[in-house]
């Protein structure tokens, strides 16, 4: 188990450098971390021209090339984009399950939608449905204690999460904490934690071709079977199938 966690992360760190040098080659640089964040905190802020404004000044750049295919491409961009959005609502108070409902709605409509133009109208679509289910849905914050503990979450979602950690973290007992968190999110922290690692988990079966072992691995699943049926309890599908759906859709 030990030879594989190191393996993994060289050979992310092998691909990031390629990445890398390709860019610098072709002179891209992504959107601006601070751009994307102004757009994210007026999301999550419930301020929606701001919002737009940080959008429209993101897609004035140059777009990264996620796949082979433009529209392929383009989908994996809004997809990702859709995650954010996803995270941003949660943040501002939207049930988790709601906000994940909504997503799946919009990755669905991405997968159908095949022409560039309406993709690009689509992602504005997305803002502007995050935005009204934010202020129909939006709930008071949660305990101080509960929004520290999902941000420790998001933050180390590749590190050890056991619910010792994160309770000396916030400085609680384990058991108040776990009673705590399944009281005002509605979700025990174990449930919370795979849904979180399975959404990251999509990214590597998309954009890398590690093994899925690997990825299981890396997201701190126990073993590749219980990574599989966690993915298919919540993507009604194995890791394997959706990677396989994603590299058909690819080719097309």
């Amino acid at each position: 188990m030990t030879a594989t966690n190191n393996t993994v992360p060289q050979k992310i760190i092998k691909k990031f450098t390629e990445e890398r040098v390709k860019n610098k080659q072709k002179f891209f640089v992504h959107p601006s971390y601070n751009s994307e964040q102004k757009m994210l905190q007026a999301l999550t802020k419930g301020l929606l021209d701001e919002a737009t404004q940080a959008l429209d000044a993101i897609n004035r750049q140059d777009r990264a090339t996620l796949a082979r295919d433009q529209v392929r491409s383009l989908k994996n961009s809004l997809i990702c984009t859709c995650t954010l959005f996803t995270r941003a609502i949660i943040s501002g108070g939207v049930h988790p399950e709601h906000a994940y409902n909504l997503s799946d709605v919009f990755i669905r409509q991405i997968e159908d939608t095949n022409e560039i133009g309406s993709l690009k109208d689509l992602e504005y679509e997305m803002l502007h449905s995050f935005f009204w289910t934010l202020r129909k849905e939006k709930k008071p914050l949660y305990n101080s204690i509960i929004n520290k503990t999902i941000s420790y979450i998001h933050d180390e979602i590749f590190g050890d999460l056991s619910l010792e950690k994160l309770a000396a973290n916030v400085k609680v007992h384990p058991y108040y904490l776990s009673s705590l968190f399944k009281q005002e999110v509605g979700l025990s922290i174990g449930e919370y934690i795979n849904r979180n690692r399975i959404e990251d988990s999509k990214y590597f079966l998309i954009h890398t071709d590690l093994r899925i072992l690997d990825i299981a691995v890396l997201l701190g699943f126990c073993n590749q079977s219980y990574y599989s049926r966690q993915f298919k309890k919540y993507v009604s599908m194995t890791p394997l199938q959706y990677r396989n759906r994603y590299s058909e859709l690819e080719m097309h």
